[in-house]
């Protein structure tokens, strides 16, 4: 298994804590990586491919304890992915240099009703207006309340430009719930946008891994309402079967 950007931030958070973090499903013995019960756990499987873009997460306070996060899976599935936790007032210096780094084009993925400057907004075809740099994609990682309060107070986010998706069905997740029914889980943005990207292997990829986190997380919540046969990971796994004998 890969050990990456969101596992550091976590441990970073762990070690830094006072007191535990009790959210709902807290009694379940979870893996501290893939934060399935360790009964179902999906480390093994984690994807293995390559992209063309980079992602980085902007993590809202305590989203990074919360097992029922996706934001993890998008770096399971995008190798070059960073993770720093937002702050208001005392942003990550590393972040700003990533932000900075000119072989990046930054782009934040939100949805246009926010996005007062209309200008900021990616017209057409997001690759080539990356004129040959690396697109780093930043996803807003926490509720959409706190995503919005991430997207407006900070002001190193204001000129950069933004990639708008229109999601064309309703979200598919199932533990946590928005008030706007449009307004999707994480990974399942991360889908849209990197099939926007011509990513088509990692959109494939992170969607058929999105189902298996879905499927293996409400086994441990759900006796009898989910398959047991885990039909959702076995679709993964040949997926990546198929993809290696390519």
């Amino acid at each position: 298994m890969r050990v990456h950007a969101f596992h550091r931030l976590y441990q970073q958070r762990l070690e830094r804590s006072t007191k535990p973090f009790n959210a709902r499903g807290c009694k379940v013995d979870r893996c501290q990586h893939c934060q399935v019960s360790v009964t179902y756990c999906i480390c093994h499987y984690q994807p293995d491919i390559e992209t063309d873009v980079a992602v980085m997460l902007l993590v809202s306070d305590n989203e990074v304890f919360k097992p029922s996060n996706t934001g993890r899976l998008i770096l399971d599935t995008v190798k070059e992915g960073y993770a720093f936790q937002w702050s208001r007032t005392e942003p990550s210096k590393d972040m700003l240099d990533l932000l900075n780094d000119p072989r990046y084009q930054p782009i934040v993925v939100f949805p246009d009703e926010y996005v007062d400057d209309k200008q900021r907004l990616i017209q057409g075809e997001p690759q080539p207006f990356c004129q040959g740099k690396t697109p780093l994609l930043i996803f807003l990682d926490g509720s959409w309340r706190e995503a919005r309060r991430i997207f407006r107070k900070s002001p190193y986010l204001d000129s950069l430009p933004v990639l708008s998706i229109k999601p064309e069905s309703l979200s598919q997740y199932m533990m946590r719930r928005s008030d706007n029914e449009q307004h999707l889980a994480t990974a399942e943005v991360a889908c849209l946008v990197l099939k926007e990207m011509r990513q088509d292997v990692a959109a494939l990829t992170l969607a058929n891994w999105f189902d298996a986190f879905k499927e293996s997380y409400l086994l441990s919540k759900s006796r009898g309402k989910v398959d047991p046969q885990r039909p959702a990971l076995k679709r993964f796994i040949e997926q990546q079967q198929n993809e290696k004998s390519v």
